[in-house]
């Protein structure tokens, strides 16, 4: 990982601890599934430059996304939204796809012992767990 690809991470990640307003599951499964992660997870797109806030407006103009229900806490939205584009620059995998390995669930139910992982780390650990329930099935 450059240095570039760490600001996108941490771009990510602030962009999922300020969604404070929204259900949190409905917010991740909505943002890994849309454009707006489609155009992060490209090589280059001026999407990637124009900051948390930015994001937040375009995704909120491509999907409606609930208000109602669970909000996690920001530190735990923060470290999925920096793993899951740390995922994506490490592994060279589409944002859809890393969702269907680890989903919102799975990301806050292991909150608590990953985020102190090195990212490679927890994503070797996500992926044996996804391979674990599925029987080794691949995405």
């Amino acid at each position: 990982m450059d240095n570039i690809q760490l600001k996108l991470c941490d771009i990510q990640g602030r962009l999922f601890e300020n969604a404070k307003e929204y259900n949190s599951e409905d917010f991740i499964k909505k943002f890994m599934n849309s454009e707006v992660a489609r155009h992060l997870d490209s090589p280059y797109n001026k999407l990637q430059w124009m900051g948390e806030e930015y994001l937040l407006e375009e995704l909120k103009d491509e999907k409606d996304i609930c208000i109602t229900g669970e909000k996690y806490n920001p530190n735990v939205m923060y470290w999925i939204g920096y793993l899951y584009r740390y995922w994506v620059g490490s592994r060279n995998l589409a944002s859809k796809k890393i969702y269907r390995y680890a989903p919102a669930k799975t990301m806050k139910r292991n909150y608590m012992i990953f985020h102190t992982f090195d990212p490679e780390v927890a994503i070797d650990d996500l992926i044996e767990i996804y391979n674990q329930k599925n029987k080794g099935k691949t995405i």
